[in-house]
Formats: structure tokens, sequence, C-alpha cells
């Protein structure tokens, strides 16, 4: 790496100056004038706003300064939350659009990007094995399970919602929002929805949508779609599967283990799935998908509106959707991103998902070898989540030692996330008092590349963390 040195009135600041070019403005510059050439017949004019002068310039550099004050989110490095790199078309599609703002709310505010949502929604649904559906995108995962469960209301009013303790707290907040009543369910000591807690729910004979989560936030757990099914049939409830983190993981069935592969396999039997592009599927924020298994549903969006619908008779995605005005653009990143690098077992994009996989196994499996960690009790991990908690048996003084190792692993460029989780996961003979471990997200494909230099990194944040707490 070169380095940049910054000299400030007070301050002198070292900056990593990254080798690695950016792609994204190579890619623009041809793309810039292809689209300009499409508008060439209209008659020149003066914009109100000029940016091309040295004071815009100056602000763009105080504005790069400022994005400065963030964790290293790109970089394989960075294994906390659940933030993974736009592609770069992805991103140079996005700014593309960007030249005309489009608003998916309607086609007369966004033509082109319009059709092409609809086309990136349908492979997404394709991916599902969905060939008669009702879908469209949404600004992020939260919006699309409101609407799930909008029309979960809407069709079952007056009953109950139920997840699991470890589904997305959203689901009560948005339930809430929507009147309706909501209960939580017990988990497993794996993090996933315990199906005889389910069952005392069910026989109460007011639950009108069960909530099954593909990917928990907390430890990508996921719960048993398949076994919920069998429920189903007896109980006569819908199903709608949050997949906004897992969905993806559809594509690489015989790279998970058999409970997992299970619950994928049947997702087509859902009434309805969110997944999050802006998550595993390379798209800048906010980029969700909400799907719906029977397109009778549209029914409960049906409204007029005169003075946003009147230049075509072909669907408008706002007569489909809760959400007003939305960026086109993220559709237009979207469908760029599917096009080079379909969403087909095999491909491309798949391998990525594996190697993220991969890494997180091998992770796992190192953690186990280490006296000083404990993983979780029930095994490897479901998709690309690690968690582990330190050896101790005082809970008060493992929490201490992880909030350490994370401070002193970010002081080495590792950058970590912590959880509370109960201790009986990780020690069956535990309470489930809950413990802060550490957590890590291995969700960049170059992640399996790195897992030598993470290790490391962590090794001597262990190292220094136990030679404190002896000193």
């Amino acid at each position: 790496m070169k380095f940049l040195l910054q000299v400030d009135c007070d301050t002198v600041k070292i900056v990593m100056k990254s080798q690695i070019p950016d792609p994204v403005p190579g890619l623009l510059q041809q793309a810039l004038v292809e689209l300009e050439a499409e508008f060439a017949s209209l008659p020149a004019y003066a914009p109100a706003y000029d940016a091309g002068d040295s004071a815009s310039a100056q602000l763009l550099s105080e504005v790069a300064l400022r994005l400065g004050d963030n964790y290293p989110y790109f970089h394989p490095l960075y294994a906390g939350q659940m933030l993974k790199p736009p592609h770069p078309v992805a991103r140079a599609a996005y700014a593309l659009a960007m030249k005309l703002n489009p608003n998916n709310h309607a086609r007369d505010g966004g033509r082109a990007s319009s059709a092409m949502e609809i086309e990136a929604v349908r492979e997404i649904a394709a991916m599902f094995g969905w060939k008669e559906f009702l879908g469209h995108l949404t600004s992020g995962g939260t919006f699309a399970n409101l609407e799930a469960l909008w029309v979960a209301g809407q069709q079952r009013p007056g009953q109950r919602i139920v997840a699991s303790s470890q589904a997305h707290y959203t689901h009560q907040r948005i339930s809430a929002v929507l009147g309706l009543h909501f209960n939580s369910v017990a988990t497993d000591k794996r993090g996933c929805l315990d199906l005889n807690a389910l069952e005392d729910e069910l026989k109460a004979g007011d639950v009108g949508t069960v909530v099954a989560t593909l990917g928990t936030t907390a430890i990508g757990a996921v719960d048993p779609l398949d076994q919920i099914l069998v429920l189903q049939s007896r109980y006569n409830f819908r199903i709608h599967v949050d997949a906004a983190y897992g969905g993806y993981f559809k594509l690489i069935p015989e790279a998970l283990d058999e409970p997992a592969r299970r619950a994928f396999a049947v997702i087509d039997r859902a009434d309805s799935i969110v997944i999050d592009p802006h998550k595993h599927g390379l798209q800048p924020y906010g980029c969700g998908c909400i799907l719906f298994r029977s397109p009778e549903v549209g029914r409960f969006y049906k409204h007029d509106s005169p003075y946003t619908y009147f230049t075509s008779s072909e669907l408008h995605l706002g007569e489909i959707s809760l959400e007003c005005s939305r960026a086109g653009a993220s559709a237009v990143a979207l469908w760029a991103t599917q096009r080079l690098l379909p969403l087909v077992p095999g491909g491309k994009f798949a391998a990525g998902l594996k190697a993220g996989r991969a890494a997180a196994l091998e992770l796992d499996s190192r953690l186990r070898k280490d006296e000083r960690f404990t993983a979780l009790a029930t095994g490897k991990p479901e998709l690309d989540i690690v968690v582990w908690k330190l050896r101790d048996e005082n809970s008060e003084r493992a929490s201490m030692l992880a909030q350490k190792i994370f401070d002193l692993a970010a002081e080495r460029n590792l950058h970590l996330a912590l959880v509370k989780l109960p201790r009986d996961w990780f020690d069956p003979s535990g309470n489930d008092e809950h413990i802060t471990c550490l957590r890590s997200v291995l969700m960049k494909p170059e992640h399996l590349e790195w897992i030598d230099r993470i290790c490391e990194i962590l090794t001597g944040a262990t190292d220094a963390a136990f030679d404190a707490k002896k000193g």
C-alpha cells in the first residue's frame, strides 16, 4: 500500500492510498456518451446548476475526507456486519441511471427502468421456482416485510402473526404499525424456530401467518421450513419466508448441510418471500424485493390515481406496491448485475456464495481448535455467519474479553461484530443467561483468500487480550 501524508494546522494524518484502481469511472465514461446521444435531438439548454467549477470540486474533496470516517466495508478485513460491496457494474449502472433519476412508481416516471425491474424481479422469482407470481423491488427488507405482513392481515384479518424470537425485530414492530397481533415463539439451541413451541401457538386456532426465517441476523440460522409445511397441512395458516439475508443460498444446495438444504428445497411452497439484493445480491442500498406466490393478492393494492398513471395501459409498479416514489436506478443496477452474473446454479454468482460459505466453515473449524474459544454446540454455521464466545466460567468476564478482542482486532484493521446470545447455545449444561460473543459475517468471495490473514490478526488480538488479563 502507498500512504499519503496530509498536514493539517493542528494534526498530521497518514491516509492509506489504495493501489487498486476503481473501475467504475472507466465503465461510466463511454456509457454516459452513449446515453447523451439518445437525447441528442433535444434543443440545447443551460442547466440551472453547473457543477464544473472549482467550488464543487473542492466540496467533493471535503465529502471524500468526511466519508473516510467509516469502517472499510469494501475490504476483506471487514468481516463484521452484513455489508457487502456492490459489484462495479451495479455501481456504474446506478450512476448512469442517475443521469435521468427515474422513479419506478409509474412508467411515466421510469419507463425503461420499470421494464428492467419487471425483468430483474422475474429472474429472482425464477430462482425460487416461481413463474406465476406478483412482486417488485422495495427500498429494503423492512418495507418488503411490511408489505408481506400487510397482505397477511388482509387475507387473514384478526388473526395473529408469529415468528421466532430470533426473527428480525422489525416483524414485531411492523405488526404493531399494521395493528396486527404478534407473538414471538421460542427457538431451539440452533437458533431455529422450535416446532413444539410453534405447535402450542397453532393449537389456539388463531394464527394466520407463520414467519419462517431462512438466515437469521444473529447467526444465519435456517428455520425448518419443510417441517413447518407439515404443520401447515394440519393447522391451515399462511407462511411468509423472510429470506432477506439467506435467500440466494437457494443457488448452492450442494454446499449446505441437510437441514438447510431441505428448507431451501421447499421455499417455492411459501405464500410470500422477501429477499434483499443489497445483501448477497451485490447491490447498493436500498434494494429489497417482495414476492407473492399468488398474483391474486394484487387486488389488495388496487387504487385509483388518474394523476399518476396516464400514458400506458401496461402495469405500473405503483399499482402493486405500497411505496410510491422508488429509485429506478436500483432496478437498473440489479438488472445489469444479473445480466452479467445470472442467478443460476454453477454460475459465477453462485461460486461467490460458495466461497463465502467455505470461508465461514474454515474459520469455524479453526476456532474450535483454539482452547480459548467455544463455538456453537450444535455444530457448523448454516450459512456464512460465524459466532463464538470466550471460554470462561464467568459470563461477565467472558463478555469483557470478547469486547477487548473486538477492540484489539479493530486496531489491527480486522473488523468483527459483537452479539448477545444464550450461553446454553455454546454449553448445553449451561443456563440461558445471555453472553456477549464475537461474530463474523464472511459474505465476500474474497474472504476465503484472506482467511489466513483474518485468523492471524484474530490470534494476535486474542493473545494480547489474554496477556492483559494476566497482567
